[in-house]
Formats: structure tokens, sequence, C-alpha cells
């Protein structure tokens, strides 16, 4: 959804300043009589109100938020950019321009609106990686269990304490599988708890695996990332003062290998391309 005009913005905030009191038959004999609102078209008035049912926000009501807030919001939301705002926009001055034009139009100033793409980036950030990731989990599972002669067991299923996700176990081998799922093509981001690292650390078993889903949430890549790189960029606690407590990584695509390497020798004659590397990350 393209981010709307300038007064279309500020006849959203507009409607939603007066609907809760006022209602829509009213609002728009207000909007188009009263001499204080003839600055906007009823057509813009028109396009502003099914903007905010497209949004969601007329539904939502009246939140907490200054009402110029929850509409820049809105409109950030569905910008192409705002996906990868964590690596795009890391200070104000990297603001996109559509972000300011609409910061403007709100009557935010340049560092508000960078706190606010933050702010509803770290948001979806959370919701997101918690949908896809106990989604990414359960087609990884389902990989193992078609693909190896083992027992594949979901251990987060039943327990968060273990350190990783997936056990894999056979008489020769034993694998630990901290999973990681993401949408992305041409970059891993992957979060790591302290708990993940120090299990890490001491679990030669432990094995990181990133799986790429579709849109549709269907496993498209697996591919395993070398515990050394991640032992290298870690943080490093510098005194007994202060802790890591979870950290995030960009890995390299250069440094991880398709597929889980270390589980061939358990595959059997129906795995999935996947999970052999043949299906390059």
């Amino acid at each position: 959804m393209p981010l709307p005009p300038e007064p279309v913005l500020r006849a959203a905030v507009r409607w939603l300043e007066r609907l809760p009191t006022s209602g829509h038959r009213r609002c728009r004999a207000l909007f188009s009589a009263h001499a204080d609102f003839s600055d906007l078209t009823p057509t813009q008035y028109d396009a502003a109100y099914s903007w905010l049912g497209e949004t969601g926000l007329l539904d939502a009501g009246v939140g907490r938020a200054p009402i110029p807030q929850q509409v820049f919001e809105a409109a950030i939301l569905q910008l192409p950019w705002f996906q990868d705002a964590d690596v795009l926009v890391q200070e104000p001055g990297e603001l996109p321009e559509d972000a300011l034009h609409a910061a403007e139009a709100l009557g935010l100033d340049k560092l508000q609106a960078f706190q606010h793409v933050h702010s509803m980036w770290g948001k979806v950030d959370v919701e997101q990686r918690m949908r896809i990731g106990s989604a990414g989990e359960t087609a990884l599972v389902d990989l193992l269990k078609t693909s190896l002669a083992a027992q594949v067991d979901h251990v987060s299923q039943y327990s968060d304490g273990h350190g990783y996700d997936i056990e894999v176990a056979d008489v020769a081998l034993q694998l630990h599988i901290e999973a990681k799922t993401t949408l992305r093509r041409r970059r891993l981001t992957i979060f790591l708890s302290r708990h993940e690292y120090e299990t890490m650390i001491h679990d030669p078993s432990w094995q990181l695996v990133a799986i790429r889903l579709s849109a549709e949430l269907t496993a498209e890549a697996v591919c395993s990332v070398p515990t050394e790189w991640i032992r290298r960029n870690v943080p490093q606690d510098r005194g007994f003062s202060g802790r890591w407590e979870s950290c995030r990584l960009h890995v390299p695509l250069d440094h991880v290998s398709s597929g889980i390497p270390r589980v061939t020798p358990l595959f059997q004659e129906t795995r999935s391309p996947i999970l052999d590397g043949t299906v390059a990350w």
C-alpha cells in the first residue's frame, strides 16, 4: 500500500479525533460545511476514511498513543522498506523521504519519526519471529523425520530449558539443533540468547540451523551456521557488572553451509534435497 498524500494523512487525523463523539455522518457534514475544515476537499476526506478502514484504525478505536503517531505508524507499516528498517534506518538522518514527508504532514519532528519507526519495527519483528519461528521448527522437524533414519524429538514443545529446539538421536550420532527461521532470501539475521550460546559452548552436539520459509510458510531452504563463527561474533562481557543476555547476529551468507552436513550419515534414500545441500541457501 503506497503512502497516502499529505492532505489524506491530515484528514485521517481529523476523522480519528472526532469519530468517537460525533459518528461518521456528523463528521462528514462538519468537514463539508465548516470553514475550519475547508482546506481539504470532500474527496480527500473520503479517501482518508477509506484508508483508515484499510489499515484497521477505524476498527481499533482510539488508542493511548497520540492520534498523529497512530496515523504515522499505520502509514509507515505499509511501506516496502519497513521490513528492513533495522538495517536501513539506523539514525534519524537515514529516514527515507516518504517517512519524512509523512512526519512533517503529521507534525512530528525527525527524531520522533525515527523513534516511532523503530518502535513499530520492534513490535512487528517480535510478533513475526514468534509466528514464523514456530512454523520453521515444525517444518524442520517434518523434513528430518522423513529424511533421516533416526529418532527426531521436538524438545522445545515441552521445555525451553534445553538451549536447543530439536534432538536427533541415533547409535552413531546425536545432534542438538537450535532452529532459526527467516522469510528473507538475501539476508540471514539470527537472535541468540545467552542460554543458547552457553549451551553451544559446552555441548559439542549443538548446531545452529536456519530454515527459510516462503510467504506461505513452506520450507524453501536450510543452512548450517558454523559454531566457530558464532563464537567469534557474539558480544564480549567487559566486567563483572555487565553481561549480555541476548544478541542479534547478521550472518554473511558465504559463511553458511547449505543443508545440514552433520546428519549426512543418517540420510535415507527418501531424503529431502533441502537437507542434503542440493538446494542452495
